[in-house]
């Protein structure tokens, strides 16, 4: 498959992400990413696209007695030249074409496999729901360097207008309300 478009967005009424890859032959992949998914998965990913970055750079340079700190300089500014050629501005454009269905596809595993010359494999899958009625669905996508940094900077702004990063706090306890029990439902 060769990838035309991604699209991230955070959808609210289901509280989850939906990311959309259209391909150049006219066909939409719709897959839900969950706040728990993403949990596992932004770290993976992102720790991946650093390794296969540095990797890049090791090939045509001797890194191999750098310090941490200057391979990690090195990753961080061929990942701002990814996103400086990106083209952020052209609008998401539908695909009629939809192989995984209309309803998207809702990830609960994936695996992502590093492959040569700094690309990576993403398998998104779904497993088969407790009836046993559906088949389980998936998809795979190789990404390069490129696409997976715009892919990493899309789910990084949805993960933001989620507010998925901010973490937890326990509400303040109003005066007067210490000696009520409290209950959750």
């Amino acid at each position: 498959m060769q990838i035309h478009q991604l699209s991230v967005s955070y959808q609210a009424e289901q509280d989850r992400l939906l990311l959309r890859v259209s391909s150049t032959s006219g066909e939409e992949m719709r897959l839900w990413l969950t706040r728990r998914l993403m949990l596992g998965f932004w770290p993976l990913i992102s720790r991946l696209q650093t390794d296969q970055l540095l990797k890049l750079e090791a090939a045509g340079n001797q890194l191999d007695g750098a310090d941490e700190e200057l391979r990690r300089m090195l990753a961080d500014f061929r990942k701002e030249e990814f996103l400086q050629r990106a083209d952020f501005d052209t609008p998401y454009q539908d695909q009629d074409s939809l192989p995984l269905g209309a309803e998207p596809l809702l990830v609960t595993d994936v695996d992502a496999t590093p492959l040569p010359g700094g690309r990576t494999r993403l398998s998104l899958n779904e497993r088969a729901s407790v009836g046993g009625g559906d088949k389980p669905r998936g998809f795979q996508l190789e990404l390069d360097p490129r696409l997976m940094q715009g892919l990493l900077h899309l789910l990084e702004q949805a993960l933001a207008h989620a507010q998925w990063r901010e973490p937890f706090t326990a509400p303040a306890v109003a005066e007067g309300d210490g000696d009520r029990p409290r209950y959750l439902n």
